[in-house]
């Protein structure tokens, strides 16, 4: 639970840049709150800002987003009410998407798009979990043996990429599939293999790439959205087209390089 805050004295300030209007709130401000009427969303540039939940009179946080992260994107899709609150934590810089420019941005950065459907994707889940449990079906989706989309799966064994200069070591997951990329609080979906450590640049998309245990043998492939590329020794991989990898190979994703070890 959190307390509410009041919002810091002087108003935030905005500006045009590049057809985009460029908006800067201080720690302390809200950018909006839960039930407020809006027709845009947010992508943050510099900053962070927490999303917050009134639930039983204090307001409980979802999430703390930060560079690169967006937000608000429910009421310029659905034309309703925020659902929630948005409160900045550290002094922010957002760039402020209309209904004029949304399609534009869709078609520049197919990523996001990748998000916001994965983000519904969950929440459907999420309902449906809901359902199950309410109608006092006999199992739920992991009941049944199926990983839910947030669940984190241990590794085991020695399969593991390996970031040879810093000498950081990520296992693969315990099951058949490890997804590479870096956490997304936005779609609260994490990866098995969270690189966000090394990835200074961001250059790494959320979900980036995938590894396919098959057998003894392993497979990688880019996931749908990617931005900044996925790298066999050096070869750039087609988006969805899985390459066999082995022990000892180069894989580069987005601007980090890693190895891929088998042996322990």
């Amino acid at each position: 639970m959190t307390e509410r805050l009041e919002p810091a004295a002087p108003a935030a300030t905005s500006a045009r840049s590049a057809g985009h209007r460029v908006v800067e709130r201080r720690a302390g401000e809200y950018v909006f709150e839960e039930g407020d009427l809006g027709t845009e969303m947010y992508i943050i540039q510099s900053g962070q800002v927490e999303i917050l939940k009134r639930v039983a009179g204090s307001d409980t946080r979802l999430a703390v987003l930060e560079k690169g992260d967006f937000f608000g994107e429910m009421s310029l899709l659905e034309d309703l009410p925020r659902a929630a609150s948005a409160r900045v934590v550290s002094d922010l810089k957002l760039l402020e998407i209309g209904g004029a420019t949304f399609d534009q941005m869709l078609r520049s950065n197919p990523e996001i798009a990748i998000r916001i459907l994965r983000k519904l994707s969950r929440r459907l889940r999420q309902t449906d979990d809901l359902l199950r449990e309410t109608l006092g079906t006999s199992e739920t989706e992991s009941a049944a043996g199926i990983p839910r989309a947030d669940e984190r799966r241990p590794a085991t064994g020695p399969e593991r990429l390996v970031h040879v200069k810093s000498g950081m070591e990520f296992p693969l997951s315990a099951s058949s599939e490890t997804t590479v990329g870096r956490k997304d609080p936005v779609t609260g979906i994490y990866p098995d293999v969270d690189l966000t450590p090394l990835d200074h640049q961001r250059s790494i998309s959320r979900r980036h790439a995938k590894i396919y245990r098959r057998g003894g043998k392993f497979f990688i492939a880019e996931d749908i959205g990617t931005m900044n590329g996925t790298f066999v020794d050096g070869e750039r991989l087609e988006t969805g087209v899985p390459a066999e990898i082995a022990e000892g190979d180069d894989v580069r994703v987005g601007l980090v390089d890693l190895t891929f070890r088998i042996a322990p």
